[in-house]
């Protein structure tokens, strides 16, 4: 296992650590109920092996995740991993909530403190409801009163909005964002990562392989990837373009089965920083093209389209099409515009008033692309 330092803290974390989203359950189709004997093994054996760093957070399977991780941590080991978790802001609604919340999920945990806790899932409205509610009062009294080591915030929003936060607050230890070769622009973004770095702020990784998907890709991107001298694995390719960032502390890994926890520690005996050469980093970008000619609607997702005057929700409908075609998943695709027919935000709505292309500074043909959508939706759901 590699190891860097975490930031200024004084301690060095693994470049792998354990993410507990994902963890193994009894029934597929059921994710609260985790098989707790194979992930409390799992994730001991990960910190047997030298992961250091495990995540969790108050939503994960339903809640069980938390007390699962606590009764992992048992018998010493809580003594040798960096223990994080994550304030639920959704569910903060006066101030007060702060605390009985952190209370609780030390309770869950069962520990007397965490070594990070972060407003989860930071966008622009839980900024200002977290700013509204005094968020820096709270941080800073948990940390007086020992029950959290160091704050941070994991983050899902615009570059913008990553800055806002980043210098909002002298105190953070940490920030959390999605980051890989095909996000490398989106949300925080590179320039959100080395200005993080700049700050002082040490970043922790989530969605390396886009919940999965970058490792299994499709036929064109796994036949660029043989052609490479190096025959890293799809899983390879993408934590090596993550761990090549000095400002990366650590990278995140939801772990389902003890082979998938194999694999990782073999791949992160030998990633190091600046292990990417500049063949490597070109080569990195390919492949986010391969899966960016995929996309057939050159959807840029800037809503100028909206509001659809029918209720058209036409750039969730574009992106749904597009991530299906780019991984080749057409089940991804069948059940996110299922849900949008449910809604009534579908392009049958449609009554091709041509508002939309109009407003669309990309000049696509909206309505047509809307017409073939829902036909192959309906198409792949006969009968």
């Amino acid at each position: 296992m590699q190891y860097v330092p975490f930031g200024k803290h004084g301690f060095d974390v693994s470049r792998l650590g354990f993410g507990c989203m994902r963890l193994p359950t009894k029934k597929e189709e059921d994710k609260t109920v985790i098989d707790r004997d194979v992930a409390i093994a799992m994730i001991r054996h990960g910190i047997d092996s030298g992961i250091n760093y495990v995540d969790t957070a108050y939503p994960y399977h339903g809640g069980e995740s938390e007390i699962v991780v606590g009764k992992a941590l048992k018998d010493g080991y809580r003594e040798k991993v960096t223990l994080t978790t994550k304030l639920p802001i959704w569910a903060v609604n006066e101030e007060k909530d702060m605390n009985r919340l952190l209370d609780e999920q030390l309770k869950k945990l069962d520990v007397p403190y965490v070594d990070f806790y972060l407003l989860h899932a930071m966008n622009k409205d839980r900024m200002d409801k977290m700013e509204a509610f005094h968020y820096k009062d709270f941080l800073g009294q948990a940390v007086k009163d020992g029950r959290i080591k160091r704050p941070g915030f994991s983050f899902h929003d615009d570059h913008d909005t990553f800055l806002r936060i980043l210098h909002a607050y002298d105190n953070w230890g940490m920030a959390q964002i999605q980051f890989n070769y095909l996000d490398d622009e989106e949300q925080a973004g590179e320039k959100g990562l080395r200005e993080a770095g700049k700050c002082g702020v040490p970043l922790v990784i989530m969605e390396p392989l886009r919940g999965g998907a970058l490792a299994n890709p499709p036929q064109n991107v796994r036949d660029l990837m043989e052609q490479n001298p190096h025959k890293r694995s799809p899983v390879e390719w993408a934590f090596a373009y993550i761990a090549d960032y000095p400002e990366v502390a650590t990278i995140l890994s939801g772990m389902s089965t003890p082979e998938q926890l194999e694999d990782n520690l073999r791949i992160f005996d030998t990633l190091t920083v600046n292990g990417m050469s500049e063949e490597d980093r070109k080569f990195a970008k390919e492949l986010k093209q391969a899966y960016l000619s995929r996309m057939p609607v050159k959807c840029t997702g800037c809503e100028y389209c909206q509001p659809c005057p029918q209720g058209v929700h036409i750039p969730d409908i574009f992106q749904a099409y597009n991530s299906a075609k780019m991984f080749d998943q057409p089940g991804r695709f069948t059940h996110r515009y299922a849900d949008l027919i449910e809604k009534g935000f579908d392009a049958s709505q449609c009554v091709q008033c041509g508002a939309c292309e109009a407003a669309c500074p990309q000049h696509l043909s909206i309505i047509d692309w809307l017409q073939t959508i829902d036909k192959e939706y309906r198409a792949s759901t006969k009968g």
